[in-house]
């Protein structure tokens, strides 16, 4: 799945975009899931195109680990080989362990005081909508017009298998594609 490389841009320089690109999402979003909306924005048609983005985002939820690094696994490999996986992968890893270590620090210092959970129950509603923006954005550019009800019913099957027959997210992606394979040919 390895994209071309753009013109006249050397293997060294594809690295250090994906170097870039991980870095600057790991910096800018704080959880694998909040960071795909900005990855989107960031390699699709640059590096990757929506359906490889696609792809990435689905293989990298079969696996059990951290969405961010295995998201610049994926799309580092898919656009630089060996070394555009190790590129996305150091920019991927380097910000979160620094915050880690920071944030680690201070929460040790402030732990067990109120306002510490009370900002915690703040945040949550907005890493709901986050979420509910991310999936949106992939439905709404998720195909032609024509093809828009199975997409519809995809996403209905889903949340019914999700939801009502709690169905482990890893099942109901394989589920999904198995039932694409036949929606969409």
């Amino acid at each position: 799945m390895n994209a071309p490389l753009p013109p006249n841009q050397s293997k060294f320089k594809v690295d250090m975009r994906l170097f870039w690109i991980f870095l600057k999402v790991n910096l800018l979003t704080t959880a694998g899931p909040t960071s795909v909306g900005l990855l989107y924005k960031e390699t699709v048609g640059m590096i990757l195109t929506e359906a490889q983005f696609v792809e990435a985002v689905g293989f990298s939820n079969l696996v059990p680990g951290s969405e961010a690094l295995k998201l610049a696994m994926f799309i580092g490999y898919a656009s630089g080989g060996i070394p555009g996986l190790i590129a996305a992968l150091l920019g991927a890893i380097i910000p979160p362990t620094v915050i880690m270590l920071t944030v680690a620090s201070i929460l040790v210092r402030f732990q067990g005081q109120d306002w510490m959970a009370h900002f915690i129950k703040g945040m949550s509603p907005a890493v709901g909508v986050l979420l509910a923006l991310v999936a949106w954005q992939l439905f709404r550019t998720g195909g032609q017009k024509s093809f828009k009800w199975r997409t519809v019913l995809i996403a209905v099957l889903s949340f019914i298998a999700l939801v009502i027959f709690k169905i482990p997210p890893q099942y109901v992606l394989i589920g999904a594609g198995v039932v694409g394979l036949f929606l969409f040919r």
